[in-house]
């Protein structure tokens, strides 16, 4: 009789921000409660615990598991950085975060780009009414 020892590796990162890798022994499945362990009690991952700023952002993820996702944290406001695994629910809402931050931004720069854009129209028919534009400036 053939014996399955099939088993799978997940590393965890405790919160003094050591890193441990666990091996669990099973049969093709995750441990329920293993898939519920979140290694990092912060929940609103946006925001810095350092400077409360809420600038953070991903520098990479990747899955853990099927409800789980490994993500590497970075504040540009004081350079903290971190990673923990976070239950998917948790990712969701900052995924929503980011895309959240992504619309400011992009509405911000619509407005910079159109206000910039009246200011040399304004500035180029000023010129052109004082005489101040010849042939050869073209």
């Amino acid at each position: 009789m053939p014996s399955d020892n099939s088993h799978y590796v997940r590393r965890v990162v405790l919160p003094s921000g050591r890193e441990i890798e666990v091996v669990y022994f099973d049969s093709q499945v995750a441990p329920a409660d293993a898939e519920r362990v979140v290694t990092s009690p912060q929940t609103d991952l946006h925001e810095c615990p350092e400077c409360e700023r809420t600038l953070v952002y991903p520098v990479e993820w990747e899955e853990a598991s099927p409800t789980q996702w490994d993500v590497l944290l970075r504040c540009p406001n004081c350079e903290w950085t971190h990673r923990g695994v976070f239950d998917q629910a948790i990712v969701d809402r900052f995924d929503e975060e980011l895309d959240h931050g992504t619309e400011c931004l992009i509405e911000d720069l619509t407005r910079l780009t159109q206000a910039n854009m009246e200011d040399e129209i304004e500035r180029f028919a000023a010129a052109l009414n004082s005489d101040a534009i010849w042939p050869m400036d073209f």
